[in-house]
């Protein structure tokens, strides 16, 4: 039986790396029925309306999404939809895999990290304010709970059980801020004490931004707030070509949302250039979540042995396709594994 999933096109480029995303899955044997809904500027321009109540409804029954990039629309009153999808739904785990592919520019080799983001709390609480007359100066409140703590870090330390990884960095700024950081950091340290078979550290998040850079591969599980998070995590795609082969997860307690993380490229949207890296790996992700494992397996594989091939490779990571070249050519290796 087909599993339901949420579809969001997205903007910009959004409806062409989805079109490409969902050839994909089904040359790779996916068992997926899409409904299908909108949000962000296309919403807007029909509903004005980024976030309409009939795509939350439908995410709500569902339980599983797959969206394209969204802008949010400019001017007040209107609010990430992003943010917003994951403080409604409270997906308090943004999951971002990173690995290095044969054929992707990069000047990193055996790269495997993953960074594991509390996805709720900290200074993206929506907690600010202007103080004194004429604005005189603004301030941001982070939130950081003992609950979201726990949760997230039991998260990343059960995640690397399961994968069989080697270890979990905790990352923070504690010796600066003792009380918000501080807290993240102890609690942290209380559940590691649990899983005493996966190997736990913690490190300041400049120390792990400079030992990115020199030497990525002394990490491999990243668990850490929304802000560091959310900085590192592109830091980590920067290491392995980039947004553009970078999928992302955001995920509760039984509801997800796969997605690519990049922005919406609205210079090249509709000329056939994009490429459908990210989505179509974020659909790889789906597909693990909804047990579709070896669906999942194919999807990478035939998505990476292309990226190799400079002739299948898209133009924005030094190859000659365009969006269409790359997902005939992915599909074609699928149809062979197949066959």
């Amino acid at each position: 039986m087909k599993r339901t999933v949420t579809l969001i096109r997205g903007d910009g480029i959004g409806p062409e790396i989805s079109a490409a995303t969902l050839k994909i899955l089904e040359a790779a044997g996916a068992e997926f029925e899409w409904d299908e809904q909108i949000a962000g500027l296309a919403a807007v321009e029909q509903e004005k309306d980024p976030l309409p109540q009939h795509t939350i409804d439908s995410i709500e029954r569902t339980r599983l999404a797959l969206k394209g990039p969204l802008a949010t629309p400019k001017g007040e009153g209107y609010r990430s939809v992003n943010v917003a999808l994951r403080q409604h739904f409270d997906l308090y785990a943004n999951v971002r895999p990173v690995r290095t592919i044969a054929g992707v520019p990069s000047r990193y080799t055996d790269v495997d990290l993953v960074v594991v983001r509390e996805n709720t709390e900290d200074i993206y609480s929506g907690i600010e304010h202007y103080v004194g007359p004429g604005r005189m100066a603004a301030e941001s409140i982070a939130v950081i709970t003992r609950q979201g703590s726990e949760r997230i870090v039991r998260w990343a330390l059960e995640y690397a059980r399961k994968e069989k990884r080697k270890k979990v960095t905790l990352v923070h700024k504690a010796n600066i801020l003792k009380y918000s950081n501080g807290l993240f950091l102890d609690v942290g340290r209380e559940v590691a004490k649990a899983y005493p078979d996966v190997p736990f550290d913690d490190m300041i998040v400049d120390a792990t931004a400079m030992l990115l850079v020199k030497d990525p591969t002394k990490l491999d599980v990243i668990v850490t707030m929304n802000l560091f998070g959310d900085i590192l995590s592109d830091l980590c795609a920067g290491l392995v070509g980039g947004l553009g082969v970078a999928p992302g997860a955001n995920l509760g307690k039984d509801l997800a949302i796969f997605e690519a993380v990049h922005g919406t490229a609205p210079d090249i949207a509709g000329k056939g250039l994009a490429n459908p890296t990210a989505m179509t790996l974020a659909g790889a992700e789906l597909c693990d979540y909804a047990g579709q494992r070896e669906a999942a397996g194919r999807v990478r594989s035939a998505v990476y042995a292309s990226l190799g091939v400079e002739a299948e490779r898209t133009r924005d990571l030094g190859g000659k396709a365009d969006t269409r070249g790359f997902t005939d050519a992915v599909c074609r290796r699928l149809a062979q594994s197949r066959s």
